[in-house]
């Protein structure tokens, strides 16, 4: 065996175990390329034909077939913390107001800091909301247009005073 054929057996050991000891999808692709220059080598190509080959390959695999595995092999990833904020419900607690700089909401039992998705809105109290974005530790949210009677004043009669009811009882 000559030292080019071992240095790229070498390189193709140490791309599998980076690759192994970290999951990265990254590395294994100049694990392909180092392979098909193993094979270069066994067949007698020059070293500058293997070299071009190394790179030619590992690259090919990388830009083209690792978004595809990326794809597939994180399908089942479970989010977990605050990436399992987005898309879920939140009651608000205290008003919304970007403008002040005021608002939280309960997720899953938790207060979070909350501002509206569209700057001139302001959400009041009790209203259900949904989490569309994370901006730092402050959730993004937007009233959840799924649901009716999403305003907790909907429904209340308005407040008056008692000259107004008097009013607006008597006959005119």
């Amino acid at each position: 065996m000559n030292e080019i054929m071992i240095f790229w057996l070498v390189l193709l050991i140490l791309m599998i175990v980076i690759e192994v000891l970290t999951l990265g999808l990254t590395t294994i692709w100049f694990a392909g390329g180092a392979l098909v220059a193993v094979i270069a080598s066994l067949l007698g190509a020059p070293v500058w034909l293997q070299i071009i080959l190394f790179f030619a390959v590992s690259l090919l695999l990388l830009f083209f077939t690792r978004p595809v595995a990326v794809k597939y092999f994180n399908r089942d990833r479970v989010k977990t913390n605050v990436e399992s904020m987005v898309g879920r419900q939140a009651i608000v607690v205290s008003e919304i107001d970007n403008i002040q700089g005021i608002g939280q909401v309960t997720v899953g039992g938790q207060e979070w800091t909350a501002r509206s998705s569209d700057q001139k809105v302001r959400i009041p109290a009790g209203a259900v909301v949904k989490v569309v974005a994370i901006n730092g530790v402050k959730l993004i949210v937007r009233l959840d247009d799924n649901l009716k009677g999403n305003s907790p004043d909907e429904g209340k009669p308005i407040p008056m005073s008692v000259s107004q009811m008097e009013d607006a009882q008597s006959p005119s």
